[in-house]
């Protein structure tokens, strides 16, 4: 895979200490600028962005796509890692006491694009995916 681009992301959230906290403390991810309405944090990387709107996304307000026999929560984004980085990531989660919407497993086994994945929400009800291919060529096969 050759040198990607970080992408940056802006996304609601009702309580910036419970975003610094958890995308800081949980995820791990360094804390960049901030202000009393935003928090920008290095996700592997990306730049990502809380931005303080009360009342922001909760569970409820997620759609949802049958995908492998999952209820797959959309919007949601999140990271490719590597599959030592994501299973360091499902165990740090589960050491946190995070709540899977979908529980770490393998997608798709044994076809094109077999891949490792998770589902969670973080404390504003936005819906996150890691995942992590064991060949990463496989990231865009058909």
């Amino acid at each position: 895979m050759t040198n990607v681009t970080p992408f940056h992301i802006a996304f609601p959230v009702n309580d910036l200490a419970a975003a610094r906290h958890f995308y800081g403390t949980v995820l791990g991810c360094p804390e960049g600028r901030s202000s009393d309405q935003w928090i920008d944090f290095d996700l592997f990387g990306h730049q990502i962005v809380a931005h303080l709107k009360p009342g922001a996304a909760n569970e409820d307000n997620l759609h949802h796509n049958p995908v492998d026999g999952h209820d797959v929560p959309v919007p949601h984004f999140g990271v490719v890692l590597e599959m030592d980085q994501w299973h360091a990531l499902a165990e740090r989660l589960r050491a946190a006491g995070v709540k899977f919407v979908i529980e770490p497993y393998i997608r798709f086994k044994g076809q094109v694009g077999e891949q490792a994945t998770m589902f969670f929400l973080d404390p504003a009800g936005n819906a996150l995916e890691f995942k992590a291919f064991a060949d990463m060529s496989q990231l865009f096969a058909k």
